[in-house]
């Protein structure tokens, strides 16, 4: 049977747009819809822009410290509209380059809604077309749980667009989204507060890493809230919120924003005229090769709930396009240290195994950690502490976690994802030569073990 297009691609998120790249670059007639906006969260509503108030909101503390350095400022004062007025222009910007990758790629590209009609089929704008392979990227989208009021809350999708930066702000939930956003809105002024459900937030993380982030928020004058769960919602006359928690207390904000878990996008997807199948959480059942239960039809990225970060869908969607279209090039994708960041304020940088993880899988661990005040801060007031962790294989030496807290976290992790990832033991760290005077260098001169 022939069909019109070798691979479509529903979506044109970051795993979507690199799968249809380089099919099409492999000599693939590829296909992308997308009814929303070119770049999927992470450019419109996720990584990019959240970096970039990330970045605005680290300013009040410059500010701050630099008369330590002899600077004399005068009053500054923060306007929100020109800050997300810039964000906008700046997405706009890279909306535009997406395009470009697809069309100059000699992609096409539908926009619209695509809805499944069988195994080949999809609906574009009441078009139908058909394809051999059919690629679901289609992402995550917030939830928000419903509880009475949720309909007066936000999600990270309306946080970017607010016309005002909010007096008062309840940030609900304990994921690195509600971390990264509680950092922003205090960092650019508001009054905020973190409410956890849980004993600590950052599940899953090292356990030391969480401990010190939360030590380092009270000391910015954070509100941090653990096992506190809003019951209710209620508007007042003057546009306020009243948030009532499960506990009985009453708290007062201009803005309740939750970041408390993301669900598949698969909203009017047409999955029923498929054999696709969903797993126990919801989300797209796939195997190694991202194959759903319907061989035609693939799926990676959010979709699949395996490790939602846009590196891992831009690695699947390679892995996709090789395996279909240049399959001498086909490795699979290897989610063994995989580097991650949280822009929490200070940032965590973080690669391999916890320390709880190594010792669940049966590793007996040396712990290796250091704490100290970054000197950039040393002649101003600010008493922030960065740390440092190195989690160690006591019978090889193999470095199996190395974790971080403070600043420029993630750019200081990438480097040594590499070392990681190259099987690098303790023995090969203590024989690098550090940078100096570097914070990044104190990776290099721990010789103690903390802990055993």
């Amino acid at each position: 049977m022939s069909y019109e297009f070798d691979l479509f691609v529903i979506g044109a998120g970051s795993g979507g747009v690199r799968a249809a790249r380089f099919a099409a670059g492999f000599g693939a007639k590829v296909a992308v819809a997308e009814s929303r906006y070119l770049g999927g969260t992470c450019v419109n509503v996720g990584c990019v822009p959240k970096k970039l108030l990330v970045y605005g909101a680290h300013f009040a503390e410059e500010f701050e410290q630099a008369s330590g350095f002899g600077w004399t400022l005068g009053a500054s004062s923060f306007d929100w509209s020109t800050l997300i007025a810039n964000k906008d222009r700046e997405i706009n910007r890279l909306n535009g380059i997406y395009r470009n990758l697809l069309v100059n790629s000699g992609v096409t590209l539908l926009e619209g809604h695509a809805t499944l009609t069988g195994p080949n089929e999809v609906l574009v704008n009441g078009q139908r077309h058909t394809a051999k392979h059919i690629l679901i990227a289609t992402g995550g989208w917030p939830q928000i749980p419903e509880i009475p009021g949720h309909e007066h809350a936000i999600s990270s999708n309306e946080a970017f667009f607010l016309k005002a930066l909010p007096k008062r702000v309840l940030v609900v939930g304990g994921g690195y989204i509600a971390v990264e956003f509680a950092g922003i809105f205090q960092g650019l002024g508001a009054e905020t507060s973190l409410l956890y459900r849980g004993e600590m937030f950052l599940r899953g993380f090292d356990g030391s890493v969480r401990k010190h982030l939360h030590e380092e928020l009270l000391k910015r004058g954070m509100d941090v809230q653990f096992n506190a769960d809003i019951a209710r919602i209620d508007k007042q006359p003057d546009g306020s919120l009243k948030a009532t928690l499960k506990d009985g207390r009453v708290l007062e904000a201009d803005c309740v924003f939750y970041a408390t878990g993301r669900r598949p996008m698969l909203d009017n997807l047409g999955l029923e005229t498929t054999g696709v199948k969903l797993d126990k959480r919801g989300f797209i059942n796939v195997n190694d090769l991202y194959q759903t239960d319907e061989p035609s039809i693939l799926a990676i990225g959010d979709v699949i709930g395996r490790v939602q970060l846009t590196p891992v869908a831009l690695a699947e969607g390679m892995a996709v396009a090789r395996r279909l279209f240049k399959p001498e090039q086909y490795r699979p994708v290897d989610y063994n240290m995989i580097p991650t960041a949280v822009f929490s304020q200070p940032a965590i940088g973080t690669v391999g195994l916890s320390e709880e993880q190594a010792l669940e899988d049966g590793h007996q661990v040396q712990i290796f950690e250091s704490s100290f005040r970054p000197m950039k801060l040393t002649m101003t007031d600010c008493q922030e502490r960065t740390f440092m962790k190195l989690v160690v294989d006591a019978e090889t030496d193999k470095v199996l976690g190395c974790h971080m807290v403070g600043p420029e976290a993630g750019e200081i992790v990438q480097g040594l994802a590499i070392a990681m990832k190259a099987g690098a033991t303790k023995q090969h760290f203590d024989e690098t030569i550090g940078v100096h005077p570097t914070a990044a260098e104190e990776f290099v001169t721990m010789r103690t073990p903390t802990k055993r």
